[in-house]
Order: C-alpha cells, then structure tokens, then sequence
C-alpha cells in the first residue's frame, strides 16, 4: 500500500463530464450530480483504511451539505481485479450499508480519475455552482485511524465556504490515502 497526497488546489479548473453507473442501477452525469451551489466529487473505494476512517463522517457531512445546496458524488475507479474488496458487488453492500447520501459510482476503465487527476483515496475536489475548482483538501485529521470527535470538519466547513461565497479557503491541506489501483496497461 502506497501512501500519497493529493495535489494543491488548482483553483477555476473546470469540472470534467463523466457518464458512469451507478450502484442504484442507473447512469449518473456531471449534470445529474451538480447541487444549485456546488459538487463535491469523491474518489473513494471500499478497502482503503483512509476511507474506512473517514466512512461514517463522510456521510454525515454530505448529508448535511445538501442543506447548503451541495451535492456529492463519489467514484470508485481501483481494478478490483487486485482488490475484490472493490468488486461492484462490494460498492452496493456497503452504499447500502451506510446509507450514502449520493450516488456511488463506478469508474472501470479509470479514465475519469485519469482526467481529474485523481491520485489515492479519499481524494477530494469541491466545485462552486459553476463547476470551478475550490477545494482539494482532505475531510479531517483523520488517517488510518479516525481523528478525534472534535477535529475540524475541514471539508463540511469548506464547502459551506463554496456554497456561500463560490470561493474556496485559501489554506488547504491535502488529502492522503492509498494510491489508486491502476490497471496495468495492456500489451498490444
């Protein structure tokens, strides 16, 4: 397992369109995801001790930031060929399982974490209503192991940020977490 940290905010960078399924059986876009103040797009997997952290937080943050008009949308786009705990069928026991308040994606051919730039898992990016880069830092202090009940909500209070100003914080500080699984290019 690979530890890695995500990027500083390219702030202004526009949203990248995406068409994938679903673990509600349907196909989400961009445009299916986006809330009238903002996006929060998430990649996450299932077998990740950062995400596992993090689970139960995540889902009562987005819960909340639909109150801000903020919508979430998170992507799983590890080969689960490496990884069955990634399997799709794993993705709809635990959406199920935690009740996520968005739709639980699934990237198989990983181009749109290509395209996003997406490098580990939780890797976040929070866009304003017109789709433009804000925020790319983590959700907490947490790391392999849960932060402590009264640890900042970097990301809620962030996005609440967006949603009222359509700027993310100045300050940011990455995400880290496991790098994605790449697929293993194919020989021709």
């Amino acid at each position: 397992m690979v530890s890695l940290e995500t990027p500083v905010c390219e702030f202004g960078k526009p949203a990248i369109d995406f068409r994938l399924p679903g673990t509600d059986g349907r196909i989400w876009t961009l445009e299916d995801c986006r809330g009238e103040k903002g996006l929060l797009v998430m990649f996450i997997c299932n077998h990740c001790p950062y995400v596992k952290a993090i689970r139960e937080r995540l889902v009562r943050d987005t819960r909340e930031l639909l109150d801000y008009g903020i919508r979430s949308v998170a992507i799983m786009s590890n080969d689960p060929t490496e990884y069955p705990e990634d399997s799709f069928e794993n993705m709809q026991r635990v959406a199920r399982e935690y009740d996520f308040p968005f739709p639980y994606l699934w990237d198989q051919t990983q181009a749109v974490a290509r395209a996003y730039g997406a490098v580990c898992t939780p890797d976040f990016f929070g866009y304003n209503a017109d789709l433009e880069l804000q925020y790319r830092g983590r959700l907490d202090a947490s790391r392999k192991e849960t932060a402590p009940p009264d640890a900042r909500r970097e990301l809620f209070e962030a996005m609440v940020q967006v949603a009222r100003t359509g700027r993310g914080p100045e300050q940011q500080i990455p995400s880290i977490g496991c790098s994605i699984k790449w697929r293993e290019p194919e020989s021709v």
